[in-house]
This record gives structure tokens, sequence and C-alpha cells, in this order.
């Protein structure tokens, strides 16, 4: 399913002011909510440059330090049982959402929100509609996976203005989902039944197990830009790549590459000669430099092929050396 934004206009947007406003009629239990769609927040104040607890309790849970000084938020769609060719995913392989923080300015007032929020489709409308009443613009709307049940759209976000104010805007926006609260992490991990070291050592990167799957991050070579103001790789640019233990040795796989346009073909190719299917491949922001693709991906085979099968992918991007 596809969804485009003059859609949205279609179905209630109208012309408001030479500026290029709208007027947004958002199916929330009648009421209207007025969206101005070129206009972010800029509100005064905001979390000092030593801490994010105004953000964290404006949003609703703690954040996670991440490395480029990048505070970034998890919210597992625990509540959705989706499966794919008969594996249930776990949130972590495929249904986390996430909004993560940067400062712009060292006295904290006002920072860059980047975000993927998992939604369905029934959910789409009214996120949107609270999001661009609060100022926080959408940057892409479309699937990842595919032949997945229920079916899963994936809405990237992007804002600028003070943090706790853009963080109360994402959480009214979550407040119209089936988002669950913020859980307590069980205590004690469970065995992983993959040899998380063979398969570091089959990528040449190596990751962490979170939430049942093994996930790997691999930062691009070149630094990204938006706006003038440099993207880390914690804030949605770097290829993502996660296992799920499915039996027997294997796992299901999924994440996405982040590709330059020269990029894209020699990587298509030697993911469907590995046997792992490409399932999207599209743009996730808007005025990002240099332009980024994202290809989504998935098989469900031994772990140790698919890692070998992705290895070869990765030396043709522009990534950071591998690990020694």
């Amino acid at each position: 399913m596809r969804y485009d934004f003059q859609s949205f206009q279609d179905q209630g947007a109208v012309p408001h002011l030479p500026s290029g406003r709208w007027l947004w009629r958002a199916p929330l239990a009648g009421a209207v909510l007025t969206a101005a769609l070129p206009v972010l927040v800029h509100a005064q104040g905001g979390a000092s440059a030593g801490g994010w607890s105004a953000v964290d309790r404006a949003i609703g849970r703690s954040g996670k330090a991440q490395p480029g000084e990048v505070q970034k938020y998890s919210f597992p769609r625990g509540d959705l049982h989706v499966t794919v060719a008969g594996v249930a995913l776990k949130p972590a392989l495929a249904l986390g959402s996430w909004v993560a923080f940067k400062r712009m300015d060292s006295s904290g007032s006002e920072a860059m929100a980047m975000g993927d929020l998992v939604l369905t489709e029934t959910e789409v409308p009214a996120v949107v509609a609270r999001l661009q009443a609060g100022g926080v613009r959408q940057t892409a709307l479309h699937n990842h996976l595919q032949h997945e049940s229920p079916r899963v759209m994936y809405l990237h976000i992007e804002g600028r203005g003070e943090p706790a104010k853009l963080a109360e805007v994402i959480r009214t926006a979550l407040a119209t989902t089936k988002t669950p609260p913020a859980a307590t992490p069980p205590q004690g991990a469970s065995p992983f039944p993959l040899d998380t070291a063979a398969l570091g050592r089959a990528l040449q990167r190596h990751g962490t197990v979170n939430g049942g799957v093994y996930q790997v991050s691999v930062p691009r070579a070149e630094p990204a830009r938006a706006e003038g103001m440099e993207i880390p790789p914690a804030m949605g640019v770097a290829t993502a790549i996660n296992f799920q233990p499915t039996g027997d040795g294997k796992a299901a796989i999924t994440g996405d590459f982040v590709l330059t346009a020269d990029e894209v073909n020699p990587v298509l190719r030697t993911l469907e000669e590995q046997g792992i299917t490409v399932t999207a491949l599209h743009s996730h922001m808007l005025t990002e430099e240099p332009r980024l693709l994202f290809m989504h991906f998935w098989a469900n085979d031994d772990a140790m092929r698919l890692a070998h099968g992705l290895r070869l992918a990765l030396e043709h991007t522009k990534s950071k050396p591998p690990t020694p």
C-alpha cells in the first residue's frame, strides 16, 4: 500500500495561507487540528547541556547515550504480533520505533530530532496529524518488509526546536497508537543460540544482543549532513544488520544498507546472488548530503552463510574499515 501527501490533502487538508500552510481536519474524534507544514518548533529553554532529564520526562521514558552526543529513545512495538513467512518477528528485529536527539548549540536550548515510527496502517493518519500540529515534519512513509502480516508502515520524522517540546509532540502522537509504555528490562539475559563471535568474524564487524536479536551497526566512512549539521550514525545513517535465531543454526535477517547512488546496484546484485531478498529501496530524509538511499533486505537461512553474504555486500559500500 502506498501513501502520499497529496492523498492526505485530498482527505481533508485545505489551502489556508499563501505561505503554503494548511488546515488539517484529522480523524481524531471530530477534532480539528491546525498544522503549518513548513514550520518547525522553536520554543525557548530546554534541557541543559549536562543532561536529558527534561526530555526523559517529556517523552515518558529514559533514553540511552549514543556516540556523537546523541540521546536515543526506543519504543518497541511489543503489542504487534507480526509474522513473515512463518517467522514471528521480535520487536528488536524490525518492530522498534525510535527517536534520537542531538543538541545544536552549547546551551542545549535547541536540538535536532530524527526518528522512525513503526505503525499499523490505521494508526498513520492520527500520528501524522499530531506531528504536523506540533511542527514535527515527516520525511518518508513506506514499507521495510514484504508479505508481513499484519501490514506495517514506517514513518520517518525530523524536527528542530526545544528538545523537551519536540519530545512532548512525539509522545502525544504515539499516544494515539497502541505503542506500549516503557517496560522494565528483564533481569538476566537468556542464552543466545547463535555464535555471535563467529558471526562477527564473518561480517568483520561485531555487534550486541538486544531483545533476543544480534544487532550490528556499520557506520559510513564519510559524514552525512542535513541543513548544515552533521548527522551522527546513531541518528539513522549507519547500515543496520539484525539476526533473529530461528532454530538449527538458522536466522531471520533484516535491516537496511545506507548507500550512495553508485553503490545501489552492486549491493543489490550481491545480496540477490547470496539468497538475500531486497524488500525496499527508498529515501528516509529530505535534505541530506550526500544523497542517501536505504536498501532493506530479508532472508531466513543458515546464519553463517547469510553473514558471509552480507559481508560481500558491505564490500561494495564506503563504510568504515572492518574490525581488525
